[in-house]
């Protein structure tokens, strides 16, 4: 992806100033509202990327959406802003992010479902990840109306599929394989 080596320089220099400040867990929460904005926003994400539209409308922009953000984040958009950077808000975001996770010794999971996770499943799939990583989670629960039954879990590089579509895949496989049920096909 352009610009992620940037990216990960300017999440590192604002958590590291989010540390001397105390202000990571503020700073997270406006990372967290930021990524999910311009990820669900294609004209913020087309005007941040945009040539065209002036710096200073940018970070103006910015400030009236992210009003309540901490000062850090606040003087982060500044120096995006200043060095032509801005273009990566979004990136910038989700390093910091996942600096943050590393620095809390935690990880954020996606948990795909049919139905939305209760407290009980989200126990058990907490469980399941701490005995695949050895560490705790966040979990965010995205809702897949055509799954038939289960979940996948997705934690860094890690795949766990409990879902009953690969259940089945897998019951079907076996049954090619068995020389017995093979003979009556």
């Amino acid at each position: 992806m352009k610009g992620t080596r940037a990216a990960q320089r300017y999440a590192k220099a604002i958590i590291g100033l989010a540390k001397d400040k105390n202000a990571t867990d503020a700073v997270y929460d406006d990372m967290q509202s930021i990524s999910q904005t311009i990820a669900n926003s294609k004209d913020l994400k087309s005007m941040l990327g945009s040539p065209v539209i002036k710096s200073g409308i940018k970070k103006s922009a910015l400030r009236e959406i992210f009003k309540d953000a901490h000062a850090i984040t606040m003087s982060s958009f500044d120096i995006l802003v200043e060095n032509g950077r801005i273009d990566l808000l979004e990136v910038v975001a989700r390093q910091y992010i996942a600096r943050y996770y590393t620095m809390n010794n935690t990880q954020q999971a996606i948990v795909t479902s049919a139905v939305p996770l209760t407290k009980e499943l989200e126990d058990k799939v907490q469980t399941k990840i701490k005995e695949l990583t050895g560490n705790e989670a966040s979990l965010k629960n995205v809702v897949d109306e055509d799954m038939i039954g289960g979940f996948v879990l997705r934690v860094g590089d890690l795949q766990f599929d409990a879902s009953v579509a690969n259940n089945l895949n897998r019951l079907k496989r076996e049954l090619k394989n068995n020389t017995y049920v093979s003979k009556f096909n």
